[in-house]
């Protein structure tokens, strides 16, 4: 008897590729098997994503803003306004107005990413004062205001001040996302929706400004916060023109190759559909990708793969033009050198889609 131990892999390793394997060949073959337009595999995928995000709040809550400070910046002022997206939900807000000009202005509503929240945005101390270091963020929502654009930077759910009571007294950067994450699964929605549903409550407040060109209204998201971004400007039409830096890949490549903050996985979504053809939901109205070549946890390999995915949709559109990407020199963080000039011409410059 040979008592030799057969090696034996004991790690899901090998089963969850297999996984994601077969999911993606069943996706491709329902694909071949159902010829259906664009607009109609749209709409397929909207209906795919509005139920991996789960349930959303109702809408019709007040949001009955309120301006809290506004302090002169040299060209831009900086207001602070507080509202209210849901019941016992309050939400602190930056606005960045330009000083050249009246209105009305083209408007744009910035996402940022993980870490300190919204002021990570505009660069500032807690205190108003300008960072020493504009970090991975790049001040990009200065850079946008001083292009002329209305700023919107809403503080997401999870982070800065809005995290859990308990969360709060540990460092600025440390969020909720898991807390929150855990919990809202519990009630069938997800971190992501309740994001979503916000950063469409912050349209809604967009809109509702008398100094904004309702017909000029644009989204600029940064890691995390270009998941916000992608999936509102998804769902919500009024959504002229979309800035995705430093997210934009393949589950595969991504969130499933590397560790990652819960808040980006959803629900049954490779059931149906891989990142790219989510983000293509925005076809055909302007999208713009960026990414940097040294990216980590946004590997440049699947970007390129994304973006070949998203060039092919707007083909089919018939909308070509109106998709562009950068990819960049640097790591996990906002360039602006193209992205920036883009949605300023896009809010600015060309017609409506």
């Amino acid at each position: 008897m040979d008592r030799r131990q057969k090696t034996v892999d004991w790690t899901t390793d090998a089963w969850l590729k297999q996984l994601y394997e077969e999911q993606d060949l069943r996706r491709k073959r329902e694909r071949q098997q159902v010829h259906c337009t664009p607009a109609d595999r749209q709409l397929q995928l909207r209906t795919t994503l509005k139920q991996a995000l789960g349930a959303f709040p109702d809408r019709d809550h007040p949001l009955d803003p309120v301006v809290l400070a506004r302090v002169d910046y040299g060209d831009f002022i900086l207001e602070r306004i507080a509202y209210t997206t849901m019941e016992a939900v309050h939400v602190p807000v930056i606005v960045l107005v330009p000083k050249v000009g009246n209105g009305l202005w083209p408007a744009v509503l910035a996402c940022h990413g993980h870490g300190n929240g919204y002021l990570d945005a505009v660069g500032l101390e807690p205190d108003g004062t300008e960072l020493a270091d504009p970090g991975i963020h790049n001040r990009f929502a200065v850079q946008l205001v001083r292009k002329g654009m209305l700023v919107v930077v809403p503080e997401i759910m999870g982070f800065g001040v809005r995290r859990m009571a308990e969360e709060l007294k540990s460092a600025p950067n440390y969020s909720s996302c898991g807390t929150l994450s855990s919990q809202l699964l519990m009630y069938g929605r997800t971190l992501a929706g309740m994001r979503v549903y916000e950063a469409i409550r912050a349209m809604d407040y967009i809109f509702g400004r008398d100094d904004v060109d309702a017909k000029r209204v644009g989204t600029f998201g940064f890691s995390g916060g270009s998941l916000v971004a992608a999936y509102a400007s998804a769902l919500d039409e009024r959504v002229k023109a979309t800035v995705l830096c430093g997210w934009t890949n393949t589950f595969q490549g991504s969130i499933l190759a590397m560790h990652h903050c819960i808040d980006n996985y959803l629900p049954g979504i490779l059931l149906d559909a891989e990142q790219p053809e989510l983000t293509g939901i925005i076809a055909p109205r302007a999208l713009f990708v960026e990414s940097g070549e040294q990216d980590p946890i946004f590997p440049v390999k699947q970007v390129r793969q994304a973006v070949t995915f998203l060039e092919y949709t707007y083909r089919m559109w018939g909308a070509k033009d109106n998709f562009d990407y950068h990819i960049h020199s640097g790591s996990h963080e906002i360039s602006g050198e193209k992205s920036i000039p883009w949605l300023y011409g896009q809010l600015t410059h060309f017609p409506d889609v």
